[in-house]
């Protein structure tokens, strides 16, 4: 196929009726292409003065008109709705940050709280004060008293106060096999 160095997209004459040319077959045969019929006639439709005042003055239907409007409406206040869910959810969503930060803020608070009160009550401290303010001392051997027990550990058994007939007579069968 030869590429002919023409400008054919802006050729308006190949597509002309009578300037058409025949389109080769696959087997490069010819065929006559056959014209189709011109059609004679008017293309144009007049319509009287009347018929043309009626579609320009079509009148609408009051109930297509009214659940068109109440669907309109309907369909705003769908939308309006889910606008304002989601400024609310914005607006939690911003309170719930504070409410993080105010937080993570109270903790960091509590534990240099914490770690200063830890450094103040060291108990090399603790016995300081007690010795100086409160005038104790360390327990001596004589402050100690031991607690001995004679007996030693005993243990019960206790049976149940509600025995029946049937388990005092079970119970004596397991005794003699004892």
């Amino acid at each position: 196929m030869a590429y002919e160095n023409r400008n054919a997209a802006y050729d308006l004459s190949l597509f002309d009726q009578a300037s058409a040319a025949p389109l080769p077959k696959r087997d490069e045969e010819v065929e006559k292409v056959k014209e189709p019929k011109k059609k004679t006639g008017k293309k144009v439709i007049s319509l009287p003065e009347e018929e043309l005042h009626k579609i320009r003055k079509r009148r609408h239907n009051p109930l297509k008109v009214a659940l068109g409007t109440i669907g309109g409406a309907a369909v705003a206040m769908i939308i309006a709705t889910i606008i304002i869910g989601q400024v609310r959810i914005t607006e939690l969503n911003q309170q719930i940050i504070t409410a993080k930060e105010t937080l993570s803020n109270a903790q960091s608070v509590y534990t240099q709280t914490e770690m200063s009160l830890q450094a103040k009550l060291s108990s090399s401290d603790i016995e300081k004060y007690a010795e100086n303010q409160l005038g104790l001392t360390k327990a001596s051997s004589s402050q100690q008293e031991f607690v001995s027990l004679s007996g030693g550990d005993k243990a019960e058994v206790t049976s149940p106060e509600s025995e029946n007939l049937f388990t005092q007579f079970i119970s004596s069968i397991a005794n003699l096999w004892s």
